[in-house]
């Protein structure tokens, strides 16, 4: 029998996707449930899983291609595992001698000598044992072509795929390692495309596609503007070091300094609502909640999952969400609920050793907060010139419904708990 694989609905209000990478190819067998195709939409990447089990007859629409939701991509034969090949007869030519007799010497020199014989293929090696990497046809065609073993290279891709990159970057590492042997050979191998100075055309994500028309309706749409401040991170540090074992040790989790701007901005914005409010036609919409989006970088672009009541959770929720957040991120398993909503975002651009930046609203929010690198620069206190650690902060915002004074004020108090943060255990 045959069925049709269709695309699965991926969220409110999307209608197209493109294709991903195909875990099979046609002709090969499926199991019931095991996926078959990359989805992806503007907002997350699925993986459509197989109604049954089979062969895949045809594919229809390849990798880069679009496809509308309820669209059929391929086909799928419904069919039973197939069975095992028998091993093959060894030819009876020569009987073998008794288990207590020992062949003669002149029989296993011939043995010895058809195995070592040119152009006599070696005996199959025996499969590596533990878990195999999936991999992807251009990583399984460069592994042959390099006779590399994909269990001792990383698997970066989603759901432990190892994509043609990690083999790429097993190569580099192995050419790093051997100096001397490329100092004395020159390479003279170029790539065609480069040498041509070819164009490389590849179709663009539906996420960064999405990302892009955000990015350009927020310009479009509201007065941005941004203002600056600057926060002497010493206290927080201190803080740090002095409970990060015992931190760990008792949530599972390191205490980062996300949890603190979190906390900090939450703050803040309830001391300038216009902050967690937004502009909805002729009229203002202030929320009296505090849904704090926390921008990582995925494994196909940055994505923006927000924590939802994050004014109710403490220091070690909101870390272990950041950190679950961000190992998902990477293995493209957000879901497409926890991108949406929101009131205020929070963008940390040091990680990427950013000094200054000025981060773009997410509509339909008001303001978003930019994090930058911590610099050791020296700051005039009480009449002394000291090294401190110091961080830039910018503060983007939507001047139709926040005035600079809020703006100011609103890093102020950031810069006031960040220097002093038992103010936010008192909440002063």
């Amino acid at each position: 029998m045959t069925i049709e694989l269709k695309v699965p609905a991926v969220g409110e209000s999307i209608t197209e996707v493109q294709l991903g990478d195909w875990m099979k190819g046609e002709g090969d067998f499926v199991d019931k449930d095991q996926a078959v195709v990359e989805i992806e939409s503007d907002k997350a990447t699925v993986e459509l899983p197989a109604p049954a089990s089979g062969k895949i007859a045809k594919i229809i629409k390849r990798k880069g291609q679009t496809a509308a939701v309820g669209e059929v991509v391929g086909y799928l034969e419904e069919s039973s595992a197939p069975a095992q090949p028998a091993a093959e007869k060894k030819p009876a030519a020569v009987a073998a001698p008794p288990a207590n007799i020992a062949p003669p010497a002149n029989i296993a020199r011939q043995a010895a000598a058809e195995q070592q014989a040119p152009g006599k293929q070696p005996p199959p090696v025996p499969e590596r044992e533990g878990p195999q990497p999936w991999l992807m046809p251009a990583a399984r065609r460069l592994l042959g072509e390099h006779a590399l073993d994909p269990g001792g290279i990383e698997a970066t891709g989603p759901g432990g795929r190892l994509l043609k990159e990690d083999v790429q970057r097993r190569l580099k590492a192995g050419e790093a390692a051997q100096p001397s042997q490329s100092a004395m050979v020159p390479s003279i191998a170029v790539d065609s495309a480069a040498a041509a100075g070819q164009d490389e055309i590849v179709p663009m994500s539906p996420l960064r596609r999405r990302v892009a028309q955000r990015l350009v309706e927020a310009q479009h749409t509201a007065a941005l503007l941004t203002t600056f401040n600057e926060i002497d991170m010493s206290a927080v540090m201190s803080l740090r070091q002095t409970y990060r074992e015992p931190f760990q040790q008792k949530y599972g989790v390191k205490l980062g300094f996300m949890s603190f701007f979190v906390k900090a901005a939450i703050e803040a914005l309830k001391r300038t609502p216009q902050v967690n409010a937004e502009v909805r036609g002729a009229d203002v919409v202030y929320h009296n909640y505090y849904d704090i989006g926390i921008a990582v970088g995925g494994g196909k672009g940055l994505v923006v999952p927000v924590i939802r009541g994050a004014d109710r959770m403490r220091f070690a929720e909101i870390e272990l969400a950041i950190a679950d957040f961000g190992q998902r991120a990477r293995d493209n398993k957000i879901r497409i609920e926890e991108l949406q909503g929101g009131t205020f975002t929070i963008s940390n651009g040091g990680v990427y050793g950013s000094l200054l930046s000025t981060p773009i609203v997410n509509p339909p929010q008001s303001g978003i907060l930019g994090l930058h690198a911590i610099q050791d620069r020296p700051v005039a206190r009480d009449g002394q010139v000291v090294v401190r650690p110091m961080m830039y902060v910018a503060l983007t915002y939507d001047h139709r419904l926040v005035d600079g004074r809020e703006a100011v004020l609103f890093l102020r108090h950031i810069k006031e708990l960040m220097e002093d943060p038992s103010r936010m255990l008192l909440e002063v």
